[in-house]
C-alpha cells in the first residue's frame, strides 16, 4: 500500500487522537486546532508545514521526518524528538508548552524556542550551538554535556546549568540568569543597585 502524498492542505480542528493521521509525506500543509494527544504521528514525512494551535502532548512521533516545520502556540508535553529522524531536521518553537520533552543527544543548532515553556526538558548531549530561547522559561531544564556555544539565553528564565559539564564558548546569558550558572558553586550573588 502506497503513502499519501498531500500538499497544500488546511486541516482544522480535526483529531487525530483516536483515529490517526494516515502515514504518508505531508508538504506545505496547516494543521490548525488539531488533537494528536496519546496518538500517532509516526513514520510520516513534514516538509515547511505549520502546527498552530494543535495538542501532541504524548504523541508517538519515531521516524518522522520534521524539515522546516513551525510549531505555533501548541500543547506538546512529554513528547521524545529523539525518536524522529534526525536527517537534514529543521523545525521551530513559539508559543508553546514542550515540559518534560525530551531532545536527548539530538544535534539541533539554530532552533528557535520563543516564548515556550520548557520545564524539565532533557537536553543532555544535545547540540544546541546557536539556538535561541527568547522569554522562554527552563526551570528544571536538563543541560548535561550539551553543546550550547553561541545559544542566546539573554531572554530566558529559570535556566540552571553546570558551567563545567557544557559548552558555552559565546553562549550569551543576562546579568540575571547567569546567577543560575553559579547554582552548583552555592554563592550569593548580591544586586549592588538594590543595596
Amino acid at each position: 500500500m502506497n503513502n499519501p502524498f498531500v500538499t497544500d492542505r488546511v486541516y482544522k480542528e480535526e483529531d487525530f487522537s483516536a483515529v490517526r493521521l494516515p502515514k504518508g509525506d505531508y508538504d506545505n500543509c496547516t494543521f490548525r486546532d488539531c488533537t494528536f494527544s496519546d496518538g500517532f504521528l509516526d513514520n510520516c514525512q513534514f516538509l515547511e508545514c505549520r502546527f498552530e494551535d494543535c495538542n501532541l502532548s504524548n504523541a508517538n512521533i519515531a521516524h518522522s521526518t520534521f524539515k522546516e516545520v513551525k510549531f505555533m502556540d501548541c500543547k506538546m508535553v512529554g513528547l521524545l524528538f529523539e525518536t524522529c529522524d534526525q536527517l537534514l531536521l529543521t523545525f521551530s518553537f513559539s508559543g508553546c508548552t514542550l515540559d518534560f520533552s525530551s531532545f536527548r543527544g539530538m544535534s539541533i543548532p539554530g532552533t528557535i524556542f520563543k516564548d515556550c515553556k520548557l520545564r524539565s526538558v532533557d537536553y543532555s548531549y544535545a547540540d544546541l550551538s546557536g539556538s535561541g530561547f527568547d522569554n522562554s522559561y527552563l526551570d528544571n531544564a536538563i543541560f548535561d554535556a550539551s553543546n550550547l556555544q553561541q545559544a542566546d539565553f539573554s531572554l530566558s528564565h529559570n535556566i540552571i546549568l553546570d558551567p563545567e559539564r557544557n559548552q558555552l564558548k559565546n553562549a550569551r546569558f543576562s546579568s540575571e540568569n547567569v546567577k543560575g550558572l553559579l547554582v552548583k558553586y552555592k554563592v550569593q550573588v548580591i544586586d549592588s543597585l538594590m543595596q
